[in-house]
């Protein structure tokens, strides 16, 4: 809790410097602030806990034991496996996914009724699911066969600024917020514990330059499936 607090100190100053110094307003209803800031503080301290308790040994035995397997087919099948579903649940993702969709409803892309609005959101998450686990398949492989990841990372933002001249320009900045959100809450603390949980199983393979990356492709093919879904769709 201690170090949930040092964390959060320069965000509470921020807002209490500008909100008292530059704007010279007291905060609104401070009672409910400060205990919003007790319910912040006790969350990221759970979360911290959960994660070092949880998911990281998890993720890591898991990738472990696929090594120790020899399966590289149901090693690739559990990634692309993880990597959309825990995308799929990405709370920051569907909160986008169900903006993107209201805008494009009252922007007169699609029809304005909750059926239309459902279809559209559930495209775009399903959408940035699909690509994130083919990411996560990518990275695996890349860990596998120890491809540098300078080159294909250089090659899919290549890939990106293509596919931006060519999308509507009503998606690309979907698309580009989709890559951000997509490696957030559930999706960063399994995929992170997977890459390396792997690079150290495979003898070779060095944590630090093998087993870290995965994010990357994670962040970088929603934006490419988004905006293609933009113009499909």
């Amino acid at each position: 809790m201690v170090g949930s607090l040092r964390d959060l100190a320069p965000i509470i100053l921020v807002i209490g410097f500008f909100q008292l110094v530059v704007l010279q307003q007291p905060l609104p209803d401070l009672v409910g602030v400060l205990t919003g800031v007790v319910f912040v503080v006790l969350g990221l301290t759970f979360f911290i806990f959960g994660l070092e308790m949880g998911l990281f040994p998890i993720g890591e035995s898991m990738a472990h034991a696929f090594a120790r397997k020899g399966s590289a087919s149901w090693l690739i099948t559990f990634a692309f496996a993880l990597g959309f579903g825990t995308t799929v649940a990405e709370p920051a993702l569907i909160a986008v996914a169900a903006e993107a969709a209201q805008v494009a409803a009252n922007g007169g892309m699609i029809e304005n009724n909750p059926d239309a609005r459902s279809v559209y959101a559930s495209g775009l998450r399903f959408t940035v699911a699909l690509s994130v686990g083919l990411a996560i398949v990518l990275g695996v492989v890349r860990i596998l066969k120890g491809w540098s990841i300078q080159y294909m990372i250089m090659g899919g933002y290549v890939l990106v600024v293509i596919m931006t001249a060519l999308a509507p320009k009503e998606i690309i900045g979907i698309a580009y917020d989709s890559g951000g959100v997509t490696t957030s809450t559930i999706t960063v603390p399994l995929v992170t514990a997977l890459g390396v949980g792997l690079a150290s199983s495979i003898e070779g393979r060095n944590p630090m330059i093998d087993g870290f990356g995965l994010i990357a492709f994670a962040s970088l093919t929603p934006m490419i499936f988004v905006m293609a879904y933009g113009m499909i769709v």
